[in-house]
């Protein structure tokens, strides 16, 4: 803010000896809080709508951390992030902006206060789940060979969150060049710390062999020359670093919702070091308070008559809505070679290729090369990026967010589908939501890749078919690999042309399945020219009686039942077999649609449950775009977790007996 030449030295009182710091920090410093002060006074007046989480009394912790990084650092913070923002960026207006929702805000006033982007600035209101993110990133820094580092802005009610172990420990293993910054304002929300925190603080941090250290914005200029030396050793050493911030916030936890004591609030306003500069340096206090206000007022002012983001800017169009020049169908080839063998066959390749892509996962590593040995020998090839993590699900996702954040192409392995619930955080309210939140600012091009399925006995928690958690997920696509094409057809075309999230189900007894295509007497088979074929099974020559629609490792055992149909019980079937099944794309949608208005029956077959199914939802998309009547069944696993026992494992999920007597009774 102030000129170089202009620099002054101001002697603040703290509560044990005298510190020395500059007109330009105090300045910058009462800076965020009067942008804070005219937030909360925007908020009363009905201009900002949502929350308002300001950090009036913290100003220091910004100054001391997010404003002393080198060009090319990064910073994460969480939804008390104002403060950090401006030291970080300089940039007020923006974040007025944001917040007054104008489209000249940093994220097009989209994401408002806790969702804040701007070169190398990030922020998200979740708890604990930009810890890792922060972490994925700092790792690509260091990947890149690069010096620069990352710090992270937790609070003390955070070091409830598992997903902050995850992390401490990996970054301590894998030497992270990260700066963890823990802000002690003594409450979670309204709840005091000694009510939810058992233990010291910084023993967490000791336990993983991160160095720490601690210091008290009270004491402003120790805090400053303490934080350079540990963004200082972070850099020099490219390890981790925890730093407890103890200070306290003057206003409410969001907005007014204050019931902390008092006298309590008034004892520290007494000892905050802004209040104390102003005290005993009125005349300078008086100076940059009034030049302050100027500023923001006249931003204010013109913010006023900024525009408003459009809805077309906001959604763009999707590619999901386009259609191929001309849907085309093409013969399925032999590929002789096993599914999971064709998979680490396209990964070899194309990390070969491509130095920014890197896997990681649990016992991804050789000799071992993952559960299913999709990652067999990779480590060998490319010892630097294969990453063996602990099992750490969560943090898995969260650093490879991190990662794709800063241009790296991450493979991200979940031994079992079972275990993506644990991600869902990450996936949900990180990976899907960077794009839209930071207005298309950025991309997260992660590939999540999972095994599902059952029939191999592995019971009730490695058996589950969870694709139905994974669909209608923004900015997500799903994608299921079935026996009938080949997995790098689908892999090399996610690499080529995705920039946003792609989650890759693929089905554990299609691993060692040799892929071709079904062979059915007197049915043609094929492939359709789109980026993730459908594959269609049609009669030759006469008109079909009924749609069967599936996917994924189903795709066998119903391509199965179109022989037994039609030779026992004179049922002709057009048979579809989905590969992206979230969003299902338009022409997908149009060629089923298209076959079950000319049978009038299409039946949807899926492993997973029935409760909040894909079929349901695949149902309600061909409602919406169809005009015309046809009846619709769906056939799914049990509602009841999957047993070990094969003989209740082969009742409970469908099989060939099933599906057929079930086509048959309806049929009748």
């Amino acid at each position: 803010m102030m000129d170089g030449n202009n620099l002054k030295i101001i002697e603040h009182n703290s509560i044990s000896k005298n510190e020395l710091i500059s007109l330009a920090e105090y300045e910058e410093a009462l800076l965020i809080r009067k942008v804070e002060e005219k937030l909360l006074d925007l908020f009363s007046l009905g201009k900002i709508n949502g929350t308002v989480h300001t950090c009036i009394g913290q100003e220091f912790s910004a100054l001391a951390f997010a404003g002393q990084l080198k060009p090319g650092d990064f910073v994460f913070s969480n939804h008390r992030c104002h403060g950090h923002f401006i030291s970080f960026t300089k940039n007020y207006y923006g974040l007025l902006a944001e917040l007054m929702g104008k489209k000249t805000g940093v994220c097009g006033g989209v994401g408002s206060s806790q969702h804040l982007y701007q070169n190398g600035f990030y922020s998200n209101g979740i708890q604990g789940g930009i810890v890792p993110v922060a972490a994925g990133m700092a790792l690509a820094k260091k990947i890149k060979k690069t010096e620069n580092i990352g710090v992270v802005y937790i609070g003390d009610g955070t070091l409830g969150e598992g997903i902050v172990y995850e992390t401490l420990n990996i970054i301590s293993k894998w030497n992270v060049p990260l700066l963890v910054v823990c802000e002690n304002n003594r409450y979670a929300q309204s709840t005091p710390i000694d009510s939810t925190l058992a233990g010291s603080i910084t023993n967490r941090a000791k336990a993983f062999a991160i160095e720490v250290d601690q210091g008290t914005t009270e004491m402003p200029s120790e805090l400053m020359n303490k934080a350079k030396l540990a963004i200082s050793k972070v850099r020099n050493k490219m390890r981790p670093f925890f730093f407890l911030v103890d200070t306290y916030r003057l206003m409410a936890h969001s907005k007014g919702d204050d019931n902390r004591d008092e006298k309590e609030v008034t004892s520290f306003a007494e000892r905050d070091p802004l209040n104390c500069f102003r005290e005993k340096n009125k005349q300078e206090y008086n100076i940059l308070s009034e030049k302050i206000d100027a500023l923001i007022d006249k931003a204010v002012e013109k913010i006023k008559d900024d525009n408003v983001l459009s809805i077309d800017d906001y959604i763009k169009k999707n590619e999901e809505n386009l259609q191929v020049d001309k849907l085309e169908w093409g013969q399925l080839n032999d590929f002789g070679d096993r599914q999971i063998k064709l998979i680490n066959d396209c990964f070899k390749k194309e990390m070969e290729g491509n130095k920014q892509v890197i896997f990681i996962g649990e016992d991804v590593k050789s000799p071992y090369g993952g559960a299913f040995k999709a990652s067999k020998d990779l480590s060998d090839l490319f010892p630097d990026r294969v990453f063996s993590t602990p099992i750490s699900e969560a943090a898995i996702i969260g650093i490879s967010n991190g990662m794709a954040l800063a241009g790296l192409r991450p493979i991200a392995e979940i031994m079992f589908g079972d275990f993506i619930t644990l991600c869902l955080d990450q996936i949900i309210n990180h990976t899907s939501k960077f794009q839209y939140m930071y207005n298309h600012q950025v991309s997260c091009p992660i590939i999540i890749r999972t095994p599902m399925g059952g029939r191999r006995g592995y019971g009730p928690t490695h058996s589950q078919t969870l694709d139905r958690f994974l669909i209608g997920i923004d900015a997500v696509k799903t994608i299921a690999l079935n026996p009938f094409l080949d997995p790098q057809i689908i892999y090399q075309e996610i690499f080529q042309d995705e920039t946003n999230p792609v989650i890759v189900i693929e089905n554990k007894t299609d691993y060692s399945r040799k892929l071709s295509p079904p062979r059915v007497l007197n049915y043609k088979c094929e492939k359709s020219n789109t980026k993730f074929p459908i594959i269609k099974i049609s009669p030759r020559k006469s008109k079909a009686d009924l749609t069967l629609v599936t996917y994924g490792g189903l795709g066998t055992l119903v391509a199965e039942c179109i022989g037994p149909l039609f030779l026992k019980h004179d049922f002709k079937i057009d048979f579809f077999c989905l590969t992206q099944i979230s969003p299902v794309p338009k022409h997908d949608l149009n060629e089923v649609i298209l076959s079950s208005e000319k049978t009038s029956n299409v039946f949807f077959i899926e492993e997973g449950q029935s409760a909040g199914a894909v079929s349901g939802y695949l149902l309600l998309m061909m409602k919406e775009n169809s005009h015309q009547h046809f009846q619709y069944y769906a056939i799914s696993g049990f509602n009841c977790p999957i047993p070990s026992v094969k003989k209740l494992e082969d009742i409970v999920l469908p099989g060939q007996e099933r599906i057929i007597n079930f086509i048959c009774e309806k049929m009748k």
